[in-house]
């Protein structure tokens, strides 16, 4: 097997003069320092079963650099693969060999097999660095949160059961060539599925929408059935190919009967199903509903993040569910605790994050200076011990709304493109990665 080390650098390694060139020279630079690093990305590809040799492999090294690259620039796979095959700064951060690139196939299965662990662990040594060198030391921190939303189009009941038929039909169109299968007959419905939540779409009236439900609940059901007429029919046929459908099929049916079941509950009973409850997606099955605020409602995960002084992100935990600001403040700071190993000596934080309860504990935890944006019928005096630091702090914490705009327009944090909840939280960590080494290049010594 080839060694984790890319290839070693030459003097054909130049970087341009540009901004961006000077950026990546300081990103490859830090890189070339933290070897352990290269030895997770080699674990996750050898977990997943790829290799770092041959056609479709890469070396861990070059699987990291190039993951920063996408991500840092934004790029989808096939503009990646481009530019790593059209720019020779590009070429020279990620160490490939002269005359060869890879493939947009090669960068996606090695990209995406990094896990959010290695993510994590990259922030770590780069905040131990960006403290070694005076540039964030920790000791003031600002929380804040945001939504990421998932890879889904708005969601309805009309439209999460033409999906499912959809699949559905996918499925046993898939099952009639399985080799060694049985006749398997069945009737296509998704033209009528179709047509009905269109319909439902456009008409108006309770009672017209009611019976255009009922309709496509029958449908839904009817291939429902067929479906699983099909799987009693699969269930002893061998080989690779029904043992692939079969796994599919295990992954969307429990998703398929929820759906028909809060369609029933919403629509034909009238009654209200909790936001906990309901499923979103069909693909994306772990996007929750999101509403911060007044605001408009989303889909997708809610994320808690903490800066420093500095701007750099010194960590970040997708939510699951919706929880309240208040009720993350103090798993936060814990985290921020076990982190740097002494809690921060100044906090300041959103006014959803605001109780007497968390002011106390913060206190408790050795934190000097607790500053809530909003008072929540809090004394000044009760957080901070002046009104100047008060100010000071409130100040301060309007400035991570600066790095989140920036994560989401720069980044790619408003929306993540991957697929699945491990791939989504892969991504949000990677942005967050790309967002720091950035910035980690930028800075000066303190």
């Amino acid at each position: 097997m080839r060694q984790e080390r890319a290839v070693q650098a030459t003097i054909f390694e130049v970087f341009a003069r540009h901004e961006i060139g000077c950026e990546l020279k300081a990103i490859s630079q830090w890189l070339d320092r933290q070897r352990p690093l290269v030895s997770l990305v080699a674990g996750d590809l050898r977990r997943s079963g790829l290799r770092e040799t041959g056609r479709r492999g890469l070396p861990a090294e070059t699987v990291l650099r190039c993951a920063l690259l996408k991500q840092q620039r934004q790029l989808s796979y096939d503009e990646l693969a481009f530019h790593l095959e059209d720019s020779a700064s590009f070429r020279a951060f990620a160490r490939l060999p002269l005359a060869w690139s890879p493939k947009r196939s090669v960068l996606h299965q090695t990209i995406s097999a990094i896990r959010p662990e290695t993510w994590e662990a990259v922030n770590r040594a780069l905040l131990a660095s960006a403290k070694q060198k005076k540039r964030e030391s920790g000791a003031t921190v600002r929380i804040d949160s945001t939504v990421s939303a998932a890879l889904m189009h708005e969601p309805s009941d009309s439209a999460l059961l033409w999906d499912a038929v959809r699949v559905m039909t996918r499925l046993l169109r898939q099952a009639s060539v399985v080799p060694g299968a049985p006749l398997i007959l069945w009737r296509d419905r998704r033209r009528m599925a179709k047509k009905r939540a269109r319909a439902i779409d456009y008409s108006r009236g309770q009672d017209k929408k009611r019976q255009l439900y009922r309709e496509l609940i029958a449908a839904t059901r009817a291939t429902l059935a067929a479906l699983q007429g099909a799987a009693e029919q699969l269930a002893n046929v061998g080989g690779m190919a029904a043992e692939r459908w079969r796994a599919r099929l295990s992954h969307y049916l429990p998703l398929i009967e929820p759906i028909l079941a809060q369609s029933e509950r919403r629509v034909l009973e009238g009654l209200t199903v909790p936001a906990s409850e309901k499923l979103v997606s069909l693909f994306e099955p772990h996007a929750d509903i999101i509403r911060k605020g007044g605001r408009d409602v989303q889909y997708g995960h809610k994320l808690n993040l903490v800066t420093g002084k500095s701007g750099l992100i010194l960590d970040v935990v997708v939510e699951a569910g919706n929880p309240a600001d208040a009720e993350r403040f103090l798993p936060m700071l814990d985290r921020q605790i076990a982190r740097c190993g002494v809690p921060p000596r100044q906090m300041a934080a959103d006014g959803g994050y605001a109780s007497l309860d968390n002011l106390q504990q913060a206190k408790a935890r050795g934190v000097q200076d607790v500053a809530f944006h909003k008072k929540r019928g809090i004394a000044v005096e009760d957080m901070v011990k002046s009104r100047w630091a008060y100010r000071r702090l409130r100040n301060f914490r309007a400035g991570i709304e600066a790095g989140i705009s920036c994560l989401k327009r720069a980044y790619g944090l408003a929306r993540c493109t991957w697929r699945g909840l491990d791939h989504f939280k892969t991504y949000i960590w990677s942005a967050v990665v790309a967002h720091n080494l950035v910035l980690f290049a930028r800075l000066k010594p303190a």
